[in-house]
């Protein structure tokens, strides 16, 4: 404990460290004060119990944090421009150009960062029109003395909607660049934290209603969970790389030994991201057209609610097999076993036992995919952990969020190696 006080009083006593923590802060209180300015043509009460009732608006309640609930301006959260990270990192492993882009260095991302925020905009509108068709089968629209919602309704419905995601896309950029960390994640970290007390609060009045020996399960499988995200992120397998004694220029580089740090889980939480994106797809198409005036559309509509509900074992299974599948693709987007093979062989280093170049090469990949398949299967068991849950225990009322889980661990984790290095790199100053 007093180790931690000492920790936090140097990182406190460091002027450019209290001066990010401090903006951020800032950007965390204009954000939640963003989520308490509704959208004046919502019945905010019907919304609430379709939220709960709904996995769709429940999962962009998570990434707008909490702003949904209140239907305000920043409603649909960074739903849109995650959706378009993702498109255009899988559109970078088959589109020549933006792959040489990817290579390009800072100016490179900056150019992909460009297309991803035009990209945001598409969708945002797509998904706007959609909540709105939503929400107005719902009959969460408010409507005019006419009986109908005016076209000027829906414009304004639509513009502020694209508006708040801009908006809360601009926060996380300047958390990025002048606060601590990726300011993407940060904001998503600062919504869920937000629910806490209330899901604490609203979990403890369940559990004196529930079965006490369920209960107990509930709270021993949290705790498991929460255990396991943290060891997950935590491990790493180390390589050793050995770089023999050379010559460059006119310095001579003695012998030294290093170790490559490879992850159990190098995809973080994306895989759960991009595989939501999908699996909900059918509960949103069904959810739009089970008021179409056709029956046999309609009949589609109720299968796929029916089929694709999030208790199902076929919303389940798909769930599962979708994060293994992203897991394997996303770690070889952001892992290149040649790359780094080439880059230990540029320097003059070896892994011991193991030729350079190809046998380099071979060797980190056959490592990468023995602890990709259990970071795989770890992230597709987190995913689907509520539903395991409620058929363990019976508790359907309430669950565990794995992906909230482990969202939070994983930004409290990075954001506090991120303090941890910049304080040590500001105390190394000192001494030059």
């Amino acid at each position: 404990m007093q180790a931690a006080i000492e920790w936090i009083k140097s990182v406190w006593a460091d002027r450019t460290m209290r001066r990010k923590i401090v903006f951020t802060l800032f950007i965390f209180l204009a954000f939640r004060l963003f989520t308490y300015v509704p959208v004046s043509i919502i019945d905010l009460e019907k919304l609430r119990e379709l939220v709960s009732s709904n996995q769709f608006l429940s999962l962009l309640d998570i990434f707008s944090g909490g702003t949904l609930l209140n239907f305000s301006v920043m409603a649909l959260g960074l739903n849109p421009y995650i959706n378009a990270s993702i498109i255009m990192q899988l559109m970078s492993m088959v589109v020549p150009q933006l792959e040489a882009l990817r290579k390009e260095g800072e100016y490179g991302r900056f150019k992909i960062n460009q297309y991803t925020r035009l990209l945001t905009l598409p969708l945002t509108l797509a998904q706007s029109v959609g909540i709105f068709y939503l929400l107005k089968n719902n009959g969460l629209i408010a409507v005019s003395s006419g009986g109908a919602v005016s076209f000027l309704d829906f414009v304004a419905f639509v513009c502020t909607m694209v508006a708040g995601t801009y908006i809360l896309m601009w926060m996380g950029e300047l958390i990025s660049e002048y606060g601590l960390g990726n300011g993407i994640s940060l904001i998503i970290f600062a919504g869920i934290t937000s629910r806490l007390l209330p899901t604490a609060l609203k979990t403890q009045t369940l559990i004196s209603q529930e079965n006490i020996v369920n209960t107990l399960i509930f709270v021993a499988l949290t705790l498991l969970v929460i255990a396991g995200v943290v060891f997950i992120n935590q491990s790493v397998r180390k390589v050793p790389v050995y770089y023999a004694k050379r010559i460059k220029g006119n310095r001579m580089y003695q012998a030294s030994s290093n170790f490559l740090p490879l992850k159990l889980n190098q995809a973080g939480v994306i895989p759960i991201i991009f595989a939501v994106s999908f699996v909900l797809f059918p509960q949103l198409i069904g959810n739009y057209l089970q008021y179409a005036p056709n029956e046999v559309i309609r009949n589609i509509a109720q299968f796929m609610l029916t089929a694709f509900a999030p208790s199902g074992v076929l919303y389940n299974v798909l769930y599962f097999l979708l994060v293994v599948a992203f897991t394997f693709v996303y770690t070889m987007i952001i892992f290149n076993p040649q790359k780094i093979a080439d880059e230990i062989q540029k320097h003059g280093g070896f892994i011991p036992g193991v030729r350079p170049g190809a046998s380099t090469k071979n060797y980190l990949q056959t490592i990468l995919l023995k602890l990709t398949s259990v970071g795989a299967v770890f992230l597709g068991l987190i995913a689907i952990i509520p539903a395991i849950i409620a058929a363990i225990t019976g508790l359907e009322n309430y669950t565990i969020g794995g992906t909230s889980i482990l969202i939070v661990v994983a930004v409290v984790l990075e954001t506090l190696k991120t303090i941890e290095s910049q304080v040590s790199s500001r105390n190394y100053e000192k001494f030059l």
